[in-house]
């Protein structure tokens, strides 16, 4: 049951974060979300609830961090569901990526995941359950895409090694790995809804399922992870991919 329990969503307020927070809400937890758009946070705050706590932070910033969880531990006293879901996606090919672009990846990716669970360990509910968000890119070798695809390997590695260093208060870390998901993420600036359509039929014809997948679906996978009936699973990565990287 999830009724009565607090969850903290980064990147909450579009895309996997915001249905996942509506999902939530709609098993009766209390919902905060992040993002760095104040008028996304508001129009998010408004789809998931009037009672939603949004909070503008950076998760490069270790100081928007603490001061988000600062908000949190004021609001809900404790926390039982973090899921580090803010991230990027760009291709990063080998012989024009440069190093802003890297750092950029590797900062949201990388170190913004790490150093949020770091920063919510000290008002997680001992019992509760992380969750991390990695990506089908961890699994497979896809040109192009050296660099983000390493980033959610490493989140990969987070799950396992969290899992074990957290086992003893009772912390479950879990990892949900999507596949291409029809989200804002995929929308190049400027791109007309039949542009976009074209694509996304064009992504999803290379799926196994045969579609690109629904936010929606990815939400269904962290509400199970938060929850007791996922209370056997530590350190594991459940791929919600339509097939991508198994078939």
């Amino acid at each position: 049951m999830l009724n009565g329990k607090t969850a903290l969503i980064t990147g909450g307020n579009s895309g996997i974060g915001l249905a996942t927070a509506k999902r939530l809400r709609a098993e009766g937890v209390r919902i905060a979300i992040t993002g760095t758009d104040a008028a996304k946070l508001e129009a998010a705050r408004q789809e998931v609830g009037g009672d939603t706590l949004t909070i503008s932070a950076d998760v490069r910033s270790l100081a928007d961090l603490k001061a988000m969880v600062q908000i949190v531990g004021h609001a809900f006293g404790k926390l039982d569901i973090p899921f580090a879901n803010a991230g990027v996606a760009y291709g990063t090919p080998i012989e024009t990526t440069d190093e802003e672009s890297f750092d950029r990846l590797m900062d949201i990716n990388v170190k913004g995941v790490f150093f949020t669970v770091q920063a919510v360990l000290p008002i997680m509910a001992d019992g509760g359950s992380i969750i991390l968000n990695t990506s089908w890119l961890g699994q497979v070798g896809t040109p192009g895409r050296a660099v983000l695809s390493a980033s959610k390997a490493a989140v990969r590695s987070f799950t396992r090694v969290l899992a074990a260093e957290l086992v003893a208060r009772k912390i479950r870390v879990n990892a949900v790995s999507p596949g291409p998901i029809d989200t804002p993420i995929h929308r190049a600036p400027g791109q007309t809804e039949e542009e976009f359509r074209a694509y996304a039929d064009k992504v999803g014809s290379k799926v196994p399922a045969g579609r690109m997948g629904k936010p929606e679906e990815i939400a269904a996978a962290v509400t199970f992870l938060a929850g007791d009936d996922s209370r056997y699973l530590l350190g594991a990565e459940i791929n919600v991919d339509g097939g991508f990287a198994e078939i």
